[in-house]
This record gives structure tokens, C-alpha cells and sequence, in this order.
């Protein structure tokens, strides 16, 4: 145990500290608490964002389910269950969670829940393979992201009750940072490896990833949070329903819906790229994997900067540029798994196209962020993010359908289809009126 005020040093030196009202947004019992609170939600923050690297279904759970046999329908399936399993129940289950005096509990609740499901996705790893294993672990990727939604509506309220508003942005920078270096370096070992795995190895390194969310939920229950207004609101999913009509009567965020759904490629398409390179190499290439893991962590912070600063100049802009790069590349992707064997065979091909696609892909999360927010203010604000974000949980999982139907074609086949969506998204962006 780090003694309070070596813990007050050591956070007074990381923050910056010289503003003694930098409180003045929290309780002044809760200031008296901020640096122990601040290094025990970085730790627990940065745990579960290891958690999340290590068991990415882009990645790691693609991967799995590719190297089980199980139908590529049900690869297809990982990233809008996962996206669309954590949205729309978060937006449902919101007002409960505020009715919670202190919250810090649905938070390590969450936390067990996604621990205990990784688990299993664990032993099922060890224990099942093709139809079977694909869809008990779709099942139990609901109830992971179940918590995962459990955990991001409580992980705002507490953090807004036991960090100063200037100081959050720090917290997320760190964690974010540690765990993607972690990440890079479980790569990198992965990499240099080089050698086969078997369901031995893949099951038992999920459980071990389900350790990082035990801790994380260990580390977070020793957060001291006040107890909070128990008055949680009106159900979200509720209102957002009600809210509907935004639709019809406002074109520009009907047309921005329209864009962001048809965005949706750059997430949909990822698994794609790892079943074409899995198919190209042994089923339990390591090493390959470990280039997937290392190309999905630089690309979000090789590109971050430069789409943050043109989301400044013009979020429509990085939108519609981000929905290019995502088309062009599902196109070259296409053409080279169908028609260059050269590529087609190199390792290097297909993890080099990730990394762009997930560059594409960081564009379009800031893009779209960055317009939402400068679009309106106050409660339109809070009504535009309610609405999209409830249409794009239903589109998510309809597209993550239609992406099924397609893989009744081929990886490559699907990647076309939605790369031409992405093309579409660029030239209905095109439609959208500046905001900044």
C-alpha cells in the first residue's frame, strides 16, 4: 500500500496540480479523495481496456471462431452483437443504474459479468468446435456485453462524482495509453512466437483475459464515491423512441443518421480481413495473429491526431474521407483475394489492409462524434445521441444480418458488398451541411 501522501505527490506531479479550484465541480469530500480514486480507476479502467484488446472480436474472437470451423454467418455476427448488445440495453437499463445512491457497485457488477463470460468463451475455446462452439459463444457474447453496458453508463456517473471535470481527460489519456502499450507488447510477443496454438492455448488465454476484469472489479470497489441523487430520470430507450420524429422533421440529422448507419462498414467488414488471412495460413499461426493485434493497435494511434485536428477544420470532411479509404481498400481487397495469388498468399498482405481499415474506422468514430456534438447543444444534443444511437443499435444487428446472407458467398464476396456501402456513406456525407 502506496502511503496517501506519497499517492498525493506522486498524482500532484501526473496532473499538473496548481489550481486549487480545480474542485470545484465535486464535493470537497470527494476532492479529498481524488488522487487515491484517480489511480484506482486508471488501474481498473486500464484492466478492462486490456481485457477488451485481448478478446476483440475483430481480432482475437474472429480468429477463435475461424479457427474452430464454425460458419462464417456466425463470424460475421461477433462485432454487431457485441456493439448492438452493449448500446441498446445500455439506453434501456440507464435510469436504473441512477437510481443507485452509489454506483460504483454496478460497475464491478458489470465487470464479474464480462470476467465470468470470457470465461466461458474460455472453456467453450477447449471443449467445442464448429456450429456448436460458434454459437454458445455468440451467446454468451450477448451476456458480456450485457456488462459491458452495465459498465459504461456506471463508469460516467462515478467518474463525474470522483474526478474534477478537468482532470478526466487525463485519466482516460493513461489508461488508454497503458493498456494500448500492454496490448502492442502481447502482440509483439505473439508475433515472435511463431509457432502453432492449439484450442488449449486460446482457451486458457481467455481465461486469463477474465482475470483482467476480476482485478479490475477488485481494484474499482475501493473507489470512495459519495452517495449520489437517487431521482434517475426517464427510461432513455423510452425517450429516444419518443424522440423518433427527429427523423422526419430534421433533414440534416436524418441524413446523418443515414451516413453513420451506412458507416457501420468499417467496424462490419474487420472480421472479414482475418478469416482471409486465416484461410492462407495455418489454422493456429500465432505469430499472424499477433500482426492483427499490433496493426489494431497502432491504427487508432497512428491516425488519431491528424483525423482530430481535420474533425476541427470539418467533421463531414474526415467522414466522407474515412467512408473513401473504407471503400477503395474493400475493393483492392476483392480484386487481390480473387485475382493476385501473390498477395493472396503473403502474410503481410491482409494485416497491412487491416491496419488501414483501421485507420478508415478511427476516422469515422471521430468523424461522426465530433459532428453529432457540433451539430447541436443542450437538450437537442442529448436528443440527437439518444435517437442515432438507438437507430444504429437496430442497424447494427440488421447489417451484421445481411453481411450473414452474404457470407453464404465467400469473406471476400462480403467485404465487397460492404465497401460499396462505405462508397454510398461517402455520397450521402457529401449531403451533409458543414457544422463547424
Amino acid at each position: 500500500m502506496i502511503p496517501r501522501q506519497r499517492l498525493d505527490a506522486i498524482y500532484a506531479y501526473l496532473a499538473n496540480e496548481e489550481d486549487a479550484r480545480v474542485c470545484r465541480d465535486i464535493s470537497d469530500q470527494a476532492c479529498r479523495e481524488v488522487p487515491r480514486n484517480f489511480f484506482l480507476i486508471i488501474a481498473a479502467n486500464t484492466l478492462s481496456k486490456l481485457g477488451d484488446t485481448l478478446s476483440n472480436p475483430k481480432t482475437v474472437l474472429s480468429w477463435l471462431l475461424e479457427y474452430l470451423q464454425a460458419p462464417l454467418y456466425l463470424i460475421g455476427l461477433l462485432v454487431p452483437i457485441r456493439e448492438s448488445g452493449s448500446l441498446i440495453p445500455q439506453l434501456a437499463i440507464a435510469s436504473y443504474i441512477r437510481r443507485l445512491a452509489v454506483r460504483k457497485w454496478a460497475w464491478v457488477g458489470g465487470s464479474l459479468v464480462q470476467a465470468l463470460s470470457i470465461a466461458a468463451i474460455g472453456v467453450v475455446a477447449m471443449l467445442a468446435e464448429g456450429a456448436a462452439a460458434g454459437w454458445l459463444i455468440i451467446g454468451l457474447l450477448v451476456i458480456f456485453s450485457f456488462g459491458r453496458g452495465l459498465c459504461s453508463v456506471a463508469f460516467k456517473d462515478v467518474q463525474g462524482k470522483t474526478i474534477p471535470k478537468t482532470r478526466r481527460g487525463l485519466l482516460g489519456g493513461y489508461s488508454a495509453s497503458i493498456a494500448g502499450y500492454i496490448g502492442l507488447a502481447v502482440g509483439l510477443g505473439f508475433l515472435l512466437f511463431d509457432q502453432d496454438a492449439g484450442a488449449a492455448f486460446y482457451g486458457g488465454l481467455l481465461l486469463l483475459v477474465a482475470l483482467t476484469w476480476l482485478l479490475a472489479a477488485a481494484l474499482f470497489s475501493g473507489v470512495v464515491e459519495d452517495s449520489g441523487e437517487t431521482g434517475g430520470g426517464g427510461n432513455a430507450l423510452a425517450e429516444a423512441l419518443q424522440r423518433l420524429g427527429l427523423l422526419a422533421s430534421d433533414r440534416g440529422f436524418r441524413r446523418f443518421v443515414i451516413t453513420r448507419a451506412l458507416l457501420l462498414c468499417s467496424a462490419l467488414t474487420a472480421p472479414y480481413y482475418i478469416v482471409l488471412a486465416q484461410q492462407e495460413s495455418h489454422a493456429g499461426d500465432l505469430s499472424l495473429l499477433g500482426l492483427f493485434i499490433i496493426a489494431n493497435g497502432l491504427a487508432s494511434s497512428l491516425s488519431a491526431p491528424f483525423w482530430g485536428r481535420l474533425s476541427d477544420r470539418s467533421s463531414k470532411t474526415v467522414m466522407i474521407a474515412a467512408a473513401l479509404l473504407t471503400g477503395a481498400l474493400g475493393i483492392v481487397t476483392f480484386v487481390i483475394a480473387t485475382g493476385v495469388p501473390l498477395l493472396h498468399e503473403s502474410r503481410w498482405t491482409y494485416p497491412l489492409l487491416f491496419l488501414l481499415l483501421g485507420i478508415a474506422h478511427s476516422g469515422v468514430r471521430l468523424g461522426r462524434k465530433t459532428y453529432i456534438v457540433d451539430l447541436a447543444g443542450g437538450n437537442r444534443r442529448t436528443d440527437y445521441v439518444a435517437v442515432s444511437n438507438t437507430v444504429i443499435g437496430v442497424m447494427l444487428l440488421l447489417m451484421g444480418g445481411l453481411g450473414a446472407l452474404a457470407s453464404a458467398t465467400s469473406a471476400a464476396g462480403v467485404i465487397l458488398l460492404f465497401s460499396l456501402l462505405g462508397l454510398a456513406g461517402a455520397l450521402v456525407g457529401r449531403g451533409l451541411p458543414e457544422v463547424e
